[in-house]
């Protein structure tokens, strides 16, 4: 098996970056449609204390395994030109991003529904685990695919 792509990044993914990436796309011309995930931490209230940073562990080996399988599956199912999936390790703020994917394709739909099925399996099936850390330093383990 090929090795798999390291697909963690220390602390939030800046924007930066994110340019970067897209700017390298402009001179391949057999692409027709890109289509971008952004996961960005919210400050969101629970019990009465604010979100102010996620802290995100992984089974890293493992997850690295599951998304070079689950890449290979997206490749095999939409004809795509090239797929890049970052996500965060390590604490990442409020308002900052933890995840970036991003999907070419010579058409919108290929791109789009790629991008799609792409962030879904990697919030269902890869072992990343957030810790919520409140504004008073207090904390709790975010429960997995639960929508807050």
């Amino acid at each position: 098996m090929k090795t798999p792509k390291n697909i963690f990044t220390n602390g939030a993914i800046t924007p930066d970056f994110i340019a970067a990436s897209i700017a390298k796309h402009a001179t391949k011309t057999n692409i027709g449609a890109h289509s971008i995930f952004l996961g960005q931490v919210r400050a969101d209230e629970l019990n009465g204390q604010q979100v102010a940073a996620i802290e995100y562990t992984a089974y890293t080996q493992m997850a690295l395994e599951l998304a070079h399988t689950i890449r290979e599956q997206i490749f095999a199912q939409f004809p795509l030109t090239c797929m890049h999936v970052y996500h965060s390790v390590g604490v990442v703020e409020a308002g900052q991003i933890c995840l970036f994917v991003f999907t070419s394709s010579a058409h919108r739909h290929a791109a789009m529904e790629a991008c799609n099925v792409t962030v879904e399996r990697i919030k269902s099936e890869l072992p990343i685990w957030g810790k919520e850390i409140f504004t008073n330093q207090t904390h709790r383990w975010k429960k997995p695919n639960a929508p807050v």
